[in-house]
């Protein structure tokens, strides 16, 4: 939970900076002047407090003034908080006669931590205003939050201020494991669509337990947060097409920070980790944005994890960081990761079917897939490659080598390419990239653009002056692409159908 303190600290600077010296003013007469005429604190869950927001006001006369009051229009009794020019005032509430020099101007940090009870029932806002002044010279600045009511997971307190962890691999992390019967909360390995949930710490699948998501639940979670499917558990992502741009049955899971400057901010919280032994996953139209791994999946029990009409934006790491699993994916959508977008090691078995894996990361060193057969430690362990089957899909990213093949000879390295639009080296000299060997590579593109509709914006559709446009094999069709629009024959490659759309400048 965010804490009154960083905006104490904001109040402690200006102050410092704001200092004035004994003059004479004259009152106030109406006339200031506002950054902003109302103050929108962006969406805040119930009972967690917003980020700082400022609202500079300015004196444009010649004269210095005192402003009588200053003073939020609820008194003492308003959820919002404030400082002003580095002064807290009565309870961070009100404030009596604030000097502003001539041509000048203060500044004032405001924060809120909102019940859902205070909000407004018919569209769960919550206002308040500033008040400048009083009788004649009466000037408002309005503040506005919109409040969402949330169910609260996170490790219990316990009496000696320690809190409940939970430990994998020899190391303990905050975390608890959802309870079905939980005293406040009920069945917490159900997750609905009647509230948004906001996680805190790991929340751990018991072992032989299932953990179930509706079509529509959102999903936020806090830093250092995730997700675990434990030996023997299962997930079920039991998402549908939507049919409006609210996404009304797409599941979502993302980071807590609702406030616009974090929509595409990569690394807030952890991951989604299917551990060593969970099993029988099913994954449907499930969006995971902002992670630093978007899914983590370990070894399996030869089960399949499926994963069908998914996204995954914006991980720090990796999209998918699969290590000896089994998957099949269809019409699944990866842009952006600081690693790879895509990375299947030490071995496993893998087909992914009409994907779309993009990497345009700002940085150095990322790739769009990578696939090996060991893993790396300080005497790389092999382990078979049985299958890693891409068909219909596009490879895509920044640089000109998009494609990472990394095989160690001790261990079996299976990978075959059908109808791909591939971005990778045609000149090297590696065998593993011997495009003309028809026992791995099969009628694929290469290095031509796929005309992705906003990369910046995750809108990865294509239209038919793309070069993925029709270049399907209708022996791999998927029918429906991954918003429910119909495939034609030959389908167009990865999970989008063509449609028209305006080109990005």
């Amino acid at each position: 939970m965010r804490s009154f303190s960083l905006l104490f600290i904001f109040g402690i600077i200006l102050s410092i900076s704001s200092c004035r010296s004994d003059f004479s003013t004259i009152p106030s007469n109406g006339k200031l002047v506002f950054s902003r005429d109302t103050v929108f604190l962006d969406t805040v869950f119930s009972t967690i407090s917003s980020s700082t927001y400022m609202l500079k006001v300015y004196n444009k006369s010649k004269n210095d003034i005192s402003i009588p009051t200053i003073k939020l229009g609820k008194g003492f009794n308003s959820k919002y908080r404030m400082t002003v020019d580095g002064m807290q005032g009565e309870n961070n509430k009100i404030f009596n006669n604030v000097t502003l020099l001539a041509k000048d101007s203060l500044y004032i940090f405001i924060e809120t931590t909102p019940n859902i009870a205070d909000a407004n029932p018919d569209d769960f806002l919550y206002t308040d205003e500033i008040e400048f002044d009083i009788g004649a010279n009466l000037q408002k600045v309005k503040l506005l939050t919109l409040v969402k009511d949330a169910v609260f997971l996170y490790p219990k307190s316990f009496n000696d201020n320690t809190t409940e962890t939970v430990t994998f691999d020899e190391k303990e992390l905050n975390g608890f494991y959802l309870d079905e019967n939980d005293a406040f909360n009920g069945n917490e390995l159900h997750f609905t669509n009647q509230k948004p949930y906001v996680i805190y710490g790991y929340a751990c699948v018991p072992e032989g337990k299932t953990v179930i998501f509706d079509a529509g639940s959102r999903v936020y979670f806090h830093a250092n947060s995730g997700l675990i499917v434990t030996q023997s558990a299962s997930l079920q992502c039991n998402g549908a097409v939507s049919t409006t741009t609210k996404l009304e049955n797409e599941i979502i899971f993302e980071g807590d920070r609702q406030e616009a400057d974090y929509t595409n901010v990569a690394g807030q919280w952890s991951t989604i980790w299917l551990r060593n032994g969970s099993t029988n996953h099913n994954i449907n139209h499930l969006t995971i944005k902002n992670a630093t791994i978007g899914l983590r999946i370990d070894n399996q029990d030869n089960s399949t994890v499926s994963i069908k009409n998914s996204q995954i934006y914006n991980s720090s790491n990796y999209g998918i960081l699969a290590q000896n699993a089994k998957i099949e994916g269809e019409n699944i959508v990866i842009n952006t990761a600081g690693k790879a977008t895509l990375s299947c090691v030490y071995g496993g078995n893998y087909q992914f079917t009409h994907c779309t894996f993009n990497n345009y990361w700002n940085g150095a060193g990322q790739m769009t897939l990578n696939i090996s057969n060991y893993k790396t430690t300080a005497n790389p362990e092999t382990m078979d490659l049985t299958k890693a089957n891409f068909n219909n899909c596009i490879i895509y990213g920044a640089y000109s080598n998009e494609l990472n093949l990394d095989k160690k000879n001790t261990a079996l390295f299976e990978y075959q390419f059908n109808n791909c639009l591939l971005k990778t080296d045609t000149s090297s000299s590696n065998p593993l990239y011997n495009f003309n060997d028809n026992s791995h590579y099969t009628n694929n593109i290469f290095n031509q653009n796929p005309r992705f509709m906003d990369i910046a914006k995750n809108k990865l559709n294509i239209d038919n002056t793309s070069a993925a446009f029709a270049k399907g094999n209708s022996a791999y069709l998927i029918p429906l692409d991954i918003i429910g629009n119909s495939r034609t024959s030959p389908p167009d490659l990865g999970a989008y159908q063509t449609m028209d759309f305006p080109k990005a400048n």
